[in-house]
């Protein structure tokens, strides 16, 4: 069996045809005014993951690139962000990995957010150079590592080709000059927002949903065969 399936695009619009797991605390968003409609959109609580890290790498590198605070401040203010976003995650996550059987790449995005943190923390309050003119390479080459250890979970390419546009943000940071925090936080932002946005390929459902009814495995057999079609 192929690792990915090419038949599938890589990004398209979203599906309403969700899953029974991919329903359990969907939000629902609309912004209408009169009787046009402005903006509807769902978001999963996969969806929920990307807007929250969105936000959160957008707050921690344009604080760094713009605002005038000292290392040390930020450095905690960046701690406390990341273990709250990493906490999130895993809460918002946490029956989708058990019903896909991906709580590996949970556990390794947690392990890189926090290696990350304790990696920038040692560079700040230890006053080490190298660590410190290398934070955008690090956060850069730590976060295309999540997306390949996803892309080779969900079996999607969507996102392997995110790993490598940050392996990319990274060459180009050399060119940022005095802009590689903006940089850095437009790729990354960027990014995890088109995710929240849009339906990304991963692999066809499995059939041994081992914490499912059956019920709701029939369900999700329905579910795919109406996305398919």
């Amino acid at each position: 069996m192929p690792l990915f399936n090419s038949a599938e695009p890589i990004i398209r619009r979203k599906q309403h045809a969700l899953d029974f797991q991919d329903r359990q605390g969907l939000l629902k968003l609309r912004l209408q005014i009169s009787n046009k409609t402005l903006f509807q959109n769902i978001y999963t609580r996969i969806d929920q993951v990307f807007m929250v890290w969105g936000l959160i790498t957008a707050v921690i590198f344009f604080t760094a690139q713009f605002a005038p605070i000292d290392w040390v401040t930020q450095a905690a203010f960046w701690s406390v962000l990341t273990v709250v976003g990493t906490a999130g995650m895993t809460m918002l996550t946490h029956f989708w990995v058990k019903v896909e059987r991906l709580r590996w790449v949970l556990y390794a995005w947690i392990i890189l957010m926090l290696g990350g943190v304790a990696i920038t923390n040692f560079g700040i309050y230890c006053g080490s150079g190298t660590v410190l003119m290398h934070l955008c390479h690090l956060w850069l080459g730590l976060s295309a590592m999540g997306y390949f250890c996803t892309g080779i979970g969900l079996r999607s390419r969507a996102f392997i080709v995110s790993g490598l546009f940050h392996i990319l943000g990274i060459a180009i940071l050399p060119f940022c000059l005095g802009w590689q925090f903006l940089a850095t936080g437009l790729v990354m932002s960027a990014n995890l927002w088109m995710f929240a946005e849009t339906q990304w390929d991963m692999r066809p459902p499995i059939d041994n949903y081992s914490i499912l009814t059956e019920e709701q495995k029939e369900f999700n057999r329905e579910q795919y065969l109406i996305r398919q079609a």
